[in-house]
């Protein structure tokens, strides 16, 4: 059975309370595992994963990968309706040009958003990973 990796998560940010802290554990993470990362002074970053920091840690923050601006807006009616709090309506953001994302509050709290990036074309729909 052939399985498929690179269509659903788009990021995974989390804040940090004590940033060098955290820095320092990533660091060794990423470095341990082969992973390239950027250290830069408010963030950490490796590929999918972000880090900064906050006043207070947040919980996670998960982004879903969308098609297009219409599946946000779609996804944002759907999760309000089964609970979710607004953290953020369907909307342009500034973190580069064509970001189109929402975010809600699952019930424990969690920021959970959709996003689309802006017209893209990707080299393939995802990795296939067959079993050797």
């Amino acid at each position: 059975m052939s399985h498929h990796r690179g269509r659903l998560i788009d990021h995974v940010h989390l804040r940090s309370g004590n940033l060098p802290a955290a820095k320092r554990f990533y660091r060794a993470c990423f470095a341990a595992l082969g992973i390239p990362f950027r250290d830069e002074a408010g963030h950490l970053a490796a590929d999918e994963f972000w880090l900064d920091a906050g006043d207070t840690p947040s919980r996670i923050h998960l982004a879903f990968q969308t098609p297009d601006r219409a599946t946000v807006r779609n996804w944002y009616e759907a999760v309000l309706a089964a609970g979710g709090r607004d953290n953020g309506p369907p909307g342009e953001r500034g973190y580069h040009p064509g970001y189109y994302g929402a975010f809600v509050l699952d019930p424990d709290g969690n920021n959970i958003e959709a996003v689309h990036h802006g017209p893209f074309t990707r080299s393939s729909a995802s990795v296939v990973i067959d079993p050797a």
